[in-house]
């Protein structure tokens, strides 16, 4: 369902006709709302017929009897097309099929997956053919119920690596009922697509979020603002910028200042975030490959600050696009050009989001390129 409302009005249409429905959605206040376990109780148990429901069946729910599955809301995703789809196919004692009535089209969002497969035998294996087929209206496709996980392989073989990109972002939109961060991202894509993503630049969302976003038709108001002015280019520049070792993470979290973005940043503010980002964890083991934390805590701010200067910041006013430039009495500054754009709360949010991303993912890729070796 739609939402909360469209649940209820269904539910009331439906009880109208003498078709005995509830409304299942979290924190369920209305008419016709009732607890999710109560109300699978009672369509086991035939004392209701339907169950609109809200966000809550896609996975983790197991009714064996339901023969019908009814679509009333868009999806995006064919995965959760297919979560909802499998709630339905699931063997039963006197059932003999699923009836699906897809009032939105949702199959085609799903990979146009209608098809009929062909049995073989072959030096006793059994092979299936998958074929798409174009149906005359009224004719019915019987389905074999364990079918379900054939059709997603199938299906994600015949979508381009974009699609399936696009489709695992609406996936996770989905899951967290929310747009996806790039972190958020991050931590809940299919590790098979990441990879590729992760090899393959141009079509990498992390390297081009916002342009990734606008393509997906996804930036609220503010957001397509930003897109058109510089700010974007400097959350470009933080994106793809290289990253062969992590030092220029602290320099830019110098400037982040928990939110409150610094046109230019001293050599006391460098030292400051430079140690308490070494001192994180265990990420001053990326000074040397020898480093020991007795060795951390003997470098002194002298050292701290040089190796940081001749690094990070040297690095970056030579590859920085100009957004970095020198200003007397300061370790860095930003380009007057951005002086606007650092207010906005949108570009505050972005730098961020594209911040922790750039460190978490600096570390999985440190840390899987570490071998192990147990005699």
């Amino acid at each position: 369902m739609c939402s909360k409302q469209h649940a209820e009005m269904m539910a009331k249409d439906f009880n109208k006709r003498g078709i005995a429905s509830v409304a299942v959605y979290s924190e369920g206040s209305g008419e016709y709302a009732m607890e999710r376990k109560e109300a699978i109780n009672k369509l086991k148990q035939g004392q209701i017929k339907v169950i609109f429901s809200v966000d809550m069946f896609n996975e983790g729910v197991d009714i064996p009897s339901v023969d019908m599955v009814m679509f009333l809301r868009p999806t995006q995703s064919p995965i959760i097309f297919l979560q909802q789809l499998g709630r339905g196919l699931r063997t039963y004692q006197g059932k003999k099929y699923l009836n699906v009535l897809d009032f939105i089209g949702n199959y085609v969002k799903a990979g146009k997956f209608i098809s009929l497969l062909t049995e073989s035998t072959t030096e006793g294996k059994r092979t299936y053919v998958y074929q798409e087929k174009d149906l005359p209206d009224d004719c019915i496709l019987d389905f074999d119920m364990q079918l379900i996980d054939l059709f997603k392989q199938m299906d994600m073989k015949t979508l381009t690596m974009k699609e399936k990109i696009n489709n695992e972002y609406f996936r996770i939109k989905e899951l967290l009922e929310q747009r996806p961060t790039r972190v958020e991202l991050f931590t809940y894509m299919e590790d098979s697509i990441y990879q590729y993503c992760m090899s393959h630049a141009k079509e990498n969302p992390f390297r081009h979020y916002l342009d990734f976003l606008n393509d997906l038709n996804e930036l609220s108001d503010d957001e397509k603002a930003l897109y058109k002015s510089i700010g974007k280019y400097f959350i470009n520049l933080i994106e793809t910028t290289d990253m062969q070792k992590v030092y220029k993470m602290p320099i830019l979290y110098a400037f982040y200042s928990q939110g409150n973005i610094k046109s230019a940043i001293t050599d006391e503010d460098v030292l400051s975030t430079w140690k308490e980002f070494f001192s994180k964890n265990k990420n001053w083991k990326d000074f040397a490959s020898d480093m020991t934390y007795d060795k951390y805590l003997k470098i002194t701010d002298k050292q701290h600050l040089a190796k940081a200067k001749t690094m990070p910041i040297k690095y970056l006013k030579a590859s920085g696009k100009g957004f970095f430039v020198e200003k007397e009495g300061f370790a860095l500054a930003l380009n007057e050009n951005l002086k606007e754009v650092i207010k906005n709360k949108v570009f505050v949010d972005n730098m961020r989001d594209v911040l922790e991303y750039r460190t978490i993912e600096y570390y999985r890729r440190r840390y899987s390129m570490n071998k192990l070796l147990v005699y």
